[in-house]
């Protein structure tokens, strides 16, 4: 009788470890990398869906559009996150990926406090990006010697600035260059005088963005182009996405996040944009 009980006592604490302990769940993860212009809305989106989905884990890595085109075709991640269309990137089989544009995000020349100038124009950008201005002086602005900070040379950031500033065959003067958008800014802010271009979303207090030409780099003139460098932000899948991949990439193209988190971070729902834009910059009304 007594063993009895004891199995019978055993049994009923087995069955309330498990009801304790729950489902099992089963652990799945994808990873994204590239624009670290898109970093900021991918993370963002990631992180909500998997409180959403337990045990759907989003990895997210910069690197800049350049890494993400070449990993994406070379098949070693689920998702590569770019600035720039795929065919743009050299030595890739851009036929064999798939475009997801989930939002538009306009990019804007930023300075460092204190230089005296504001707005400026496109020539002006030209040749200050090309050595020809080398002093904020020269432009109606403080005695304060100009410097230029690049995005590194496979950021697509650096490539839709360029594509708008720099004259076909023109080449960015030699300078210091840098992976990542946040260490750019954070070095403009610190560094009198300085120069470079970010995405609208890393746009803060301690750095000022120029208007070109009396344009303000605001999401409204991006809309309807009067504000021209601005860029697709492009999330490409080796062929059509699956499982998590495709469900998380529903998820951040879906209402919910468009109309929340997309304008929340700086960036604008491509719905909301009245041109489109192809790969050769060319501009059409949304009909």
């Amino acid at each position: 009788m007594k063993l009895k009980n004891s199995r019978l006592m055993l049994t009923l604490a087995f069955g309330f470890i498990l009801t304790a302990c729950g489902p099992v769940v089963e652990e799945e993860s994808i990873t994204a990398v590239g624009s670290s212009a898109l970093q900021p809305l991918v993370e963002a989106a990631g992180e909500q869906y998997s409180s959403e989905n337990i045990g759907k884990f989003i990895n997210v890595q910069g690197g800049g559009s350049g890494t993400g085109l070449s990993q994406i075709a070379a098949d070693a991640v689920e998702i590569g996150n770019s600035d720039i269309f795929a065919e743009e990137k050299d030595g890739i089989d851009a036929s064999k990926l798939v475009d997801h544009r989930v939002a538009v995000v306009g990019i804007t020349p930023i300075v460092t406090p204190g230089t005296g100038v504001t707005d400026i124009s496109i020539e002006e950008l030209n040749k200050i990006f090309t050595g020809k201005i080398t002093n904020w002086s020269e432009l109606g602005g403080n005695d304060l010697p100009i410097t230029v900070l690049n995005r590194a040379s496979g950021s697509g950031t650096r490539a839709t600035f360029e594509q708008w500033v720099l004259e076909e065959g023109q080449n960015s003067i030699i300078t210091q260059e840098q992976e990542s958008s946040g260490t750019v800014r954070q070095i403009v802010a610190n560094t009198p005088g300085t120069i470079s271009y970010v995405a609208f979303s890393y746009v803060n207090d301690d750095v000022v963005a120029l208007s070109i030409d009396g344009v303000e780099p605001k999401d409204e003139n991006v809309k309807i182009n009067d504000w021209p460098i601005w860029s697709y932000e492009h999330m490409y899948t080796n062929g059509e996405p699956t499982g998590l991949t495709k469900d998380f990439l529903d998820y951040i193209l879906s209402e919910e996040i468009q109309s929340t988190l997309i304008e929340a971070l700086g960036y604008i729902p491509t719905s909301q944009m009245e041109i489109q834009r192809d790969v050769e910059g060319n501009t059409i009304p949304v009909e």
